[in-house]
């Protein structure tokens, strides 16, 4: 196959490109999305957790079309996070820009507050400065007033401090680097805003409002606080929920203006294998409260749109790229592309043969029996469509011990791919069993294919978010498709497809080269 990066669009767009888009923005795992408006650009910021490079940079003119453009941490600074550390690492950041400068606050729950800031969001970020060190300190945003006085609002993630459906604020320095003095709880909704997080601070006609979504992940709804003192008391509302559509939540995100003064909602919403899903709402004010989505109750509080006028016309050039099919040409990995953890050159190569992905079966577990789990070595992508094909040729010429294939992973995670060592070689379908220490590959189904230098494997996800894998030597037909398995999104995370080369114990030789990979609409 000749293959090309090209940019072909799914058969699902935002964009219905007669002045009106659909939600959702994106059928892409974007967890905890924050917004920011700087001139006729938005950038939007989400969650990345363990997941590198992280803090995906996108912008957009429109707020409907999204292009992924840059990354602002390449790898975090603790030896937790060389293997994969499940849930764990960057949660809930907040993007804010302050005196010509583009700043990123985040938590990451078992070590700290972090920021992470730059001149030019499309080109290196600073590496990450933690701001306070400690446990549960989650999903920051700061808040400067005219005058240089700063704030850091946060809240709590009870696994790690103790603390629920409570918000507390900082002190912030102007320049955005300290934090002065201890925290305060400034707000407690035990009683009526359960589970309260995600805090996204403003200020607007002499009040502080606070966004913030309550009552769960799935089944929650968004509440406004408002105060005349940033640090209370609040008052509270309801501004958003589910009402009679069939989008739960919905959950956290971030208020932004446009241009013209109108104000708009960027939120996600959890489903399924597809994760959490960002959708676009409307935003009015009555009575010094806005409401958020299409009041079709006459009771104060908006319910989602699932269609509506966009809010600015751009030209059709600036529709969201899609990477349909890449050769490996480039010298560096496409931006869908984030490994399962910290990376490191002897993971991978672009360069060693022109035109491919060359990748190392090296053991990252320090475990005896290298789990596609625990394998900082597998590179992933989040599925960006309803359904798909995914399909990759790999050269095993070179490969003396080791697995290479294709993956599906979510919370259990199923793999076709090549065994080799120096007697047979095989091909093995397997799925994952169980969690924790108990967690193991069970093969489902082996083939002995000697002689075999190269073959192509495809995965297809269906619109019922179950998956099947075939295999193709040769020029011969597709074989029949494997047993159906069907992914669920792991904890905090959407389902993805992925490629890997890895080995048991130390014994990992050679190399496979990747030379095309494939992801397209399926119906």
């Amino acid at each position: 196959m000749n293959s090309i990066k090209q940019v072909v669009p799914p058969l699902r767009r935002a964009d219905l490109q007669n002045g009106s888009y659909q939600n959702p923005l994106l059928y892409e795992d974007y967890s905890d999305p924050d917004v920011i408006r700087v001139g006729d650009t938005y950038y939007m910021t989400a969650s990345s957790f363990n997941f590198m490079p992280g803090l995906p940079i996108m912008i957009s003119k429109d707020l409907v079309n999204w292009k992924l453009v840059n990354y602002a941490v390449r790898c975090l600074p603790y030896k937790d996070y060389e293997k994969p550390a499940h849930a764990k690492g960057i949660w809930a950041p907040s993007i804010r820009f302050h005196k010509n400068r583009f700043y990123i606050y985040f938590g990451m729950p078992d070590e700290g507050i972090f920021m992470t800031s730059t001149m030019d969001p499309l080109k290196e970020w600073a590496p990450p400065v933690c701001l306070k060190q400690g446990k549960g300190l989650i999903d920051t945003c700061p808040f400067w007033e005219e005058d240089g006085r700063g704030y850091l609002v946060h809240a709590y993630a009870n696994s790690r401090a103790g603390i629920k459906s409570k918000l507390a604020i900082f002190e912030l320095n102007e320049a955005g680097d300290q934090l002065l003095g201890e925290d305060r709880i400034i707000y407690d909704g035990t009683l009526t805003q359960p589970t309260i997080e995600g805090p996204k601070v403003y200020k607007k006609n002499g009040f502080y409002y606070i966004f913030a979504p309550a009552g769960g992940v799935k089944y929650g709804w968004q509440t406004v606080l408002r105060s005349p003192s940033i640090y209370g008391p609040y008052e509270e509302k309801i501004v958003l929920q589910q009402g009679d559509t069939d989008i739960n939540g919905p959950h956290q995100g971030g208020l932004v203006d446009t241009q013209e003064g109108e104000e708009w909602f960027l939120h996600f919403q959890q489903k399924g294998a597809y994760g959490r899903i960002p959708h676009l709402q409307p935003v009015n004010w009555s009575d010094g409260w806005p409401v958020i989505g299409i009041d079709s109750n006459s009771d104060g509080i908006g319910e989602p749109v699932k269609e509506y006028r966009k809010p600015l016309e751009v030209p059709p050039d600036y529709l969201k790229e899609y990477w349909a099919a890449e050769d490996f040409s480039a010298s560096e990995l496409s931006l869908p592309w984030q490994w399962m953890a910290n990376y490191k050159k002897e993971f991978f190569s672009l360069t060693e043969i022109p035109g491919s992905l060359v990748l190392y079966p090296v053991n990252t577990t320090n475990e005896t029996t290298a789990l596609l789990w625990n394998s900082a070595n597998v590179l992933t992508r989040k599925i960006d469509r309803l359904s798909f094909r995914a399909e990759t040729k790999l050269d095993i010429s070179e490969l003396t011990n080791g697995r290479s294939g294709i993956v599906i992973i979510g919370n259990q995670y199923a793999a076709l791919c090549i065994e080799k060592n120096e007697l047979e070689t095989k091909l093995i379908y397997l799925e994952s069993e169980g969690e924790g220490e108990s967690r193991r590959e069970i093969i489902k189904k082996e083939v002995v294919i000697n002689n075999c230098s190269s073959i192509c494997l495809s995965q297809t996800f269906y619109p019922d978010e179950y998956c099947e894998f075939r295999y193709k030597i040769h020029e011969e037909a597709w074989s029949a498709p494997t047993k159906r398995f069907t992914p669920e999104g792991a904890v905090w995370v959407g389902v993805r497809t992925g490629i890997f080369a890895i080995a048991d114990d130390n014994c990992g030789k050679g190399r496979v080269q990747f030379e095309y990979f494939e992801m397209t609409d399926f119906n």
